[in-house]
Order: structure tokens, then C-alpha cells, then sequence
């Protein structure tokens, strides 16, 4: 149960992800996070009122609050980089943040299996093979500009993912509600503050948008609550690996959708993050 609800959390990220970076060019993207991130609060409410969390003991504040700092700041870094990069690369690259909470975890405790760890390797090796830039590819200084900034992204995404998990061990729905109570009002004064420097959206939010905004939001803390219920059962190195491969839905439709070229590389990068996935899910 614990690989599938892991697995399943990738996906859904892969999708927001593939969305996310869809909106994002040629609009604010401070405004898609924000408009997003409102429609996941909704959801985290009405999922925490009909489940009664609200009477749910308090420890998970502060990891809450860390994480919603940390996802609202990988967020803007990531659609931005996936706004100007190739989805193909930056998804990958941003994905390599899993180092950080498999890192935290063995040094907590946490130790998985030995074929586990084989697989956590291959997992990573197959993250980094696939972020390798296709052939086709020829405008390298917007190349490493989106790089750059998901790397930082993965820095973002690694400590949202360990502090997840803390949260999750006190309350999984409060954990994600209190994150988006936190990240709204920071990312709406950046909004406000963008505008006033002058940083306005080239382009506007037509209906058709809109919906695809809020999808991108519900997708989203839908995904970040089977996380959390995945740390709960489970082992935070495996989980965080296999939370970490939505890079394979983004990429996937990114070909299929936006026609994007992957090489060898990132073809075989697929492969052998998938047979990672299967020793971990074998070792769990």
C-alpha cells in the first residue's frame, strides 16, 4: 500500500507539474502558484472539516508551516524554470531534491532494506540520466538559466518533502491545510509587490485557464496528502524516492502533448528509474 500510495502521489505531482508549466508561459507565475495554491486551501479545508481534524493534536504546526514555506518558494522556482525550459530537463533535475529527505531519514533512523537501497540508487541514477538535455536542444544560456533555478527548486522540494512527513506523524489533513494557510498570504504579498514593480502578467486567466488552474491546485495537495499518508506506513527514504519520480508523467506528456524530443539518454534514464521503482517496491 505504502509504494502505491507513493506512486500514486508522483503522478499526480507529474500532472500538476506538466499543467503548472503549460500555464506559466507568458503569465505571471507568481499568479498561477497563488491562484493554484487558493484552490488546494479549499479543498484541505473541506477535506479537514468533513474528516474532523480540526480537534487533531497540535505538533504538526511548525513542520506544517516549514513545509509551506519551502513549497510555495520550490513552486515559483520550478514553474518558472519549466516556463522557459524543457519540461524533458528541468522536471528531472528538480526532482533530485529526494536526496535530501533520503539523507535525513538514514541519518533519523530510517534504514531500508539492502535492495531498497539498490533501488533508491537506480532510481536516482535514471532521475539523472533523463535530465540530460535533448540533442535538438540549442539555446543553452535559457538552458542553464532553467537548470539553475531547479536545482534550487530541488532544494525546496527535498525539505517540503521531510517536513511532510513530520507533520504527517501528528495530523496528515491538518498538515496539509495549515501549509496552504501558509503559503496563500506569503505568495499574495509577493504578488503584490511584483505588481507594483512593475512585473504584471503578459497574459490573462480566460475561463478555460482558470479551470486548469485550480485543477493544478486540487492535483496537487491531492498529492501531497498520499505522501503524507505514505510516510506514515512507510520508510521516508523509499517513499520520498518514489513520491520523486513524477518526472517520468511530466516528460511523458510533454512528448506526447508538446511534441518535445527526448534522447537515448533520458529514453534509457526512464528505464532505469522504473526498474528502481520495481526493487523498491520488491525490498519494501
Amino acid at each position: 500500500m505504502t509504494v502505491l500510495l507513493a506512486l500514486s502521489s508522483s503522478l499526480l505531482w507529474g500532472v500538476a507539474d506538466f499543467l503548472g508549466g503549460k500555464v506559466s508561459r507568458g503569465r505571471s507565475t507568481i499568479a498561477v502558484v497563488l491562484f493554484s495554491q487558493t484552490a488546494g486551501l479549499v479543498v484541505a479545508f473541506v477535506v479537514a472539516a468533513a474528516a474532523g481534524s480540526f480537534a487533531d493534536p497540535a505538533g504538526y504546526v511548525p513542520w506544517a508551516v516549514g513545509a509551506g514555506l519551502a513549497g510555495a518558494s520550490a513552486v515559483l522556482l520550478f514553474y518558472r524554470a519549466l516556463a522557459i525550459g524543457t519540461m524533458g530537463v528541468v522536471a528531472p533535475v528538480a526532482a533530485l531534491g529526494v536526496i535530501i529527505p533520503v539523507v535525513l531519514g538514514v541519518f533519523g533512523g530510517v534504514m531500508p532494506s539492502a535492495l531498497c537501497v539498490v533501488g533508491i540508487v537506480w532510481a536516482i541514477g535514471g532521475v539523472v540520466a533523463t535530465a540530460r538535455p535533448a540533442e535538438s536542444a540549442s539555446r543553452a544560456g535559457q538552458h542553464t538559466r532553467s537548470v539553475v533555478l531547479a536545482v534550487a527548486a530541488a532544494c525546496g522540494f527535498g525539505l517540503l518533502q521531510y517536513a511532510i512527513s513530520g507533520g504527517a506523524a501528528y495530523s496528515t489533513v491538518m498538515t496539509m491545510l495549515v501549509m496552504r494557510c501558509t503559503s496563500v498570504p506569503l505568495l499574495a504579498l509577493v504578488l503584490v509587490l511584483a505588481r507594483r514593480g512593475g512585473h504584471g502578467a503578459a497574459r490573462g486567466f480566460p475561463p478555460r485557464v482558470v479551470l486548469l488552474v485550480a485543477a493544478i491546485g486540487v492535483f496537487d495537495v491531492g498529492a501531497n496528502l498520499l505522501f503524507a499518508v505514505a510516510t506514515v506506513s512507510g520508510a521516508l527514504p523509499v517513499v520520498a524516492v518514489l513520491g520523486s519520480l513524477y518526472p517520468a508523467a511530466t516528460v511523458l506528456l510533454a512528448r506526447v502533448v508538446d511534441h518535445e524530443t527526448m534522447s537515448r539518454s533520458q529514453n534509457v534514464g526512464v528505464v532505469v528509474a522504473l526498474t528502481g521503482v520495481a526493487m523498491i517496491a520488491a525490498g519494501s
